[in-house]
């Protein structure tokens, strides 16, 4: 990671936040639950919610809420979605560098799941990813918040041309990668000798790798990919973390209360990288991370609301990490 992750201040010598610009997923998110057993191929009672989401958006917001100075750029149609969409942006205090298309369709996923909280599909309308992203990498005001970031964060919605040019521009700043889904997590593959950490899930994994493993044996297949650092999750099982000093797992503590357990790896994502840009390294980032999931499922929001207190009680129930032999 380069040495100015945490900048000081020229004037009066003290420091200043870091700054994060962020190129991804900011669309609208469905999610529809069965009120009792799901039938295929019927009509079945249940609740839908809307809420803005993407990978990227929702770890940013964790990392704003963490003290760093964050910018988006992602991409919109010109419907009442993208107002909604750029309306979540700017509550978030999120600088918006996103591009809008007037004659698209904001992105948007709606996921079906069951009364237990299991998916049983997932329908992605992300076209606009695909076909926006890598002409709008080019352009000059990206590379102006490139040059002014300390650090990118981006997921695997944008194509893999746009997220190689990405890396190309970033010039030794660090980029850190959020896998997204099994089937785009495989567009990240060319870029892993260049990124800082992935954080992805154990199907993720499991997509890259083209089967399912743990513990050491998954980290060496990483590895042989070219990736130097990664964060695996499996839902409340130990979070499996590894660099260039190990391998390490932090055992999640249990919640207080479980309220929903959506966005808890964004906010994981979101605290571990606002830590590792304080300077932690990654053992003692993703402590915080674990902190921010545990307080996600404990929340009814999208992206939990804490004090300093209050991430500070959450943080103290996490344990240290332990090696994995």
């Amino acid at each position: 990671m380069r040495a100015q992750t945490i900048n000081e201040g020229h004037d009066t010598g003290m420091p200043t936040s870091p700054r994060i610009l962020a190129l991804g997923g900011a669309h609208i998110d469905r999610r529809g639950q069965v009120s009792g057993p799901y039938v295929p191929a019927a009509s079945n009672p249940g609740i839908m919610h809307e809420d803005v989401g993407g990978g990227v958006f929702n770890a940013l917001r964790s990392v704003v809420k963490r003290g760093v100075t964050a910018s988006l750029m992602s991409v919109r149609g010109g419907d009442a979605a993208a107002e909604t969409v750029a309306s979540a942006i700017a509550q978030a205090d999120i600088e918006d560098l996103s591009v809008v298309f007037l004659d698209r369709t904001t992105p948007s996923y709606t996921a079906l799941i069951d009364r237990e909280g299991e998916l049983i599909v997932g329908f992605a309308d992300m076209g606009l990813y695909d076909l926006a992203f890598p002409r709008q990498i080019r352009r000059a005001k990206v590379r102006e918040a490139i040059a002014a970031a300390d650090a990118i964060l981006c997921d695997a919605n944008l194509p893999t041309a746009a997220l190689e040019r990405l890396v190309m521009q970033a010039d030794g700043r660090p980029v850190f990668a959020i896998a997204i889904s099994p089937a785009k997590v495989v567009r990240m593959i060319p870029l892993f000798p260049d990124l800082a950490v992935l954080f992805m899930n154990r199907r993720e994994a499991a997509a890259l790798l083209g089967t399912d493993l743990s513990g050491q044996d998954l980290v060496t297949g990483l590895r042989r990919l070219g990736l130097r650092a990664g964060v695996v999750t499996a839902g409340g099982a130990p979070v499996l973390g590894f660099d260039e000093s190990g391998v390490f797992e932090i055992d999640p503590p249990a919640p207080r209360r479980v309220a929903d357990v959506t966005g808890a790896g964004d906010a994981l994502t979101g605290a571990t990288v606002a830590a590792l840009l304080r300077g932690l390294p990654l053992r003692a980032a993703l402590r915080e991370g674990v902190a921010a999931a545990v307080l996600a499922i404990e929340s009814t929001e999208a992206v939990p609301s804490f004090t300093s207190a209050s991430f500070t009680q959450g943080l103290a129930l996490v344990p240290d990490a332990r090696e994995v032999a």
